[in-house]
């Protein structure tokens, strides 16, 4: 059957994009429906973590995050200055930002730098100031030079889906597809006419993020306020406040954030009955409806994002899980379409993503109850900010929030399995992230004696192979990199008898069988 696209995402936010930028890396013909016409400038998410932009800089992307981050700091620096212009009390920075849980800032020198578990992003450690707009603007620039049909003031309204395909329904005419995936956001209209159930916990507060224009700011504190109203947070980019109330969900969900609604809110919250707000350049409502989708997959309809999960937006973790949503579906689904797919691949999507999922859920409800203004809770709030002022409890805080700690349940023993592959640097002085940068999945010998290439010969351009040498670790022996940055497996040298029946298994498991049988 005639197909207009093999796959069509609904959603052209930056899950929509990733994942749209994944399949066209591995020559998919791509759809994007975008209802929007332009980049969504609202206020979202202004932080990524470390593997997204380890992410980015695997496809070559990081000194386009790094230019970002920069043009951040420069703001954050206008915010820190115009404070202390305005005859407010002094703000003394932080020593080096390490995340935040409930609002509880961490102390980056607390943080022991020196765990294992930091050893392994290389540069893209360094970078993580990336609003949720600007990464949106940078993916719709890759997408537009891989060839993605972007098509912007496109609503999805149907579709039908069968054994062999789907049948879209948009708001512009109609399309064929061999898969459907849904990046359409918290409210998803594939995940409701697909019928996937969305089980969860119902939503407690109100919230409401903005850019705005005020007076009165000097006699507001900065950072992440507690108060016996509720909770509020100033900077720390100019204008930027954010206030929670735990008086039930919005009743309004679609209407703009006006400048009146803002100033209310943050009076009730903050008690400071001066503070004026004169213009709303961005602003958005949020709660904390913590729901999920049991299973990714529906035939050939797959949710990812939002669509598939939605929580409270503390930490940007939202953000972040998409993205690795995204990559983790996209070269599977890829796999899918062009064939030679081993069995179960797709399936493994839900059973690696699901997991990491419920836990950002469970982080965030954790970080609501720290937050409400009671007793019960201020005691806590009180119990972890005391944990916090330790480098043991700074550093664990740390690794769950920066990702650094996040690993797939794989076969094989090795430490790196299932983990993201370090970014090591080769005798040459390239390092394994350039080496990623068109999406194909890696096998790395590091010893030279013939036998982890030759196990892969049958792969053809299903893998590349190199062949070389890393000064800085002496003992590893190989690496099996997939195309989202994985580690598939991993040996030492010298290794157990078995390592190398290791690696044909992980090859058969992730690549399905070799062209000519030589594995």
């Amino acid at each position: 059957m005639h197909h207009d696209a093999d796959v069509v995402v609904a959603g052209g936010g930056p899950v929509g994009l990733m994942l749209a930028c994944e399949l066209a890396l591995a020559g998919v013909p791509v759809v994007v429906l975008e209802r929007l016409t332009e980049v969504d400038t609202t206020i979202k998410a202004g932080a990524i973590n470390t593997p997204t932009a380890e992410a980015f800089y695997r496809r070559g992307m990081l000194p386009a995050l790094a230019e970002v981050q920069r043009a951040a700091f420069g703001k954050v620096d206008s915010f820190l200055r115009a404070h202390r212009e305005a005859g407010a009390s002094p703000v003394r920075p932080a020593p080096k930002f390490a995340g935040h849980f409930a609002g509880i800032m961490l102390r980056g020198d607390l943080l022991d730098a020196s765990d294992p578990d930091f050893d392994g992003p290389g540069p893209a450690g360094e970078v993580g100031l990336v609003a949720q707009a600007d990464l949106e603007r940078l993916l719709q620039a890759r997408a537009t030079a891989l060839g993605v049909d972007l098509r912007r003031g496109t609503t999805l309204t149907g579709f039908d889906a069968d054994a062999d395909g789907v049948h879209v329904h948009t708001s512009r005419g109609s399309l064929r597809a061999g898969w459907l995936v849904g990046c359409d956001g918290g409210r998803s209209t594939v995940r409701r006419l697909a019928g996937f159930p969305f089980p969860g916990t119902a939503p407690e507060i109100t919230g409401r993020q903005a850019l705005v224009e005020l007076t009165g700011a000097e006699s507001l504190g900065t950072g992440w306020q507690w108060t016996e109203t509720g909770t509020y947070a100033h900077g720390p980019l100019p204008g930027r406040l954010l206030t929670v109330e735990f008086d039930g969900p919005p009743e309004e969900r679609e209407s703009p954030v006006t400048a009146e609604e803002l100033e209310a809110s943050l009076r009730r919250v903050s008690g400071v009955p001066d503070v004026r707000i004169h213009r709303v350049l961005t602003a958005t409502r949020f709660t904390d409806n913590a729901r999920q989708v049991p299973d990714y997959r529906s035939g050939r309809v797959l949710l990812a994002g939002d669509a598939a999960h939605v929580h409270a937006p503390f930490g940007g973790q939202g953000l972040n899980l998409g993205i690795g949503d995204a990559l983790n579906l996209g070269w599977k689904l890829a796999a899918t379409v062009c064939g030679g797919a081993p069995e179960g691949l797709l399936d493994s999507y839900t059973a690696e993503r699901h997991p990491l999922g419920a836990w950002v859920l469970d982080w965030t409800r954790a970080q609501v109850a720290l937050m409400r203004p009671e007793s019960h809770a201020r005691a806590l709030r009180e119990v972890i900010a005391e944990l916090t002022g330790t480098t043991t409890a700074t550093t664990f805080f740390a690794k769950k929030i920066s990702g650094v700690q996040q690993r797939h349940d794989l076969s094989g023993d090795h430490p790196l399995t299932g983990r993201s592959a370090p970014d090591l640097e080769f005798s040459d002085g390239t390092r394994l992230a350039d080496q990623l940068h068109d999406g194909q999945a890696l096998l790395l010998d590091l010893t030279g004696d013939g036998d982890v290439l030759r196990r892969a010969a049958g792969y053809g351009s299903r893998i590349r192979l190199l062949r070389t040498d890393c000064p800085g670790r002496p003992g590893l022996a190989g690496l099996l990199v997939r195309p989202d940055g994985c580690t598939a497996w991993a040996a030492d040298s010298p290794g157990r008898p078995d390592t190398g029946d290791e690696l044909t298994a992980a090859l058969r498991r992730w690549f399905g069988t070799p062209d000519d049988g030589v594995a």
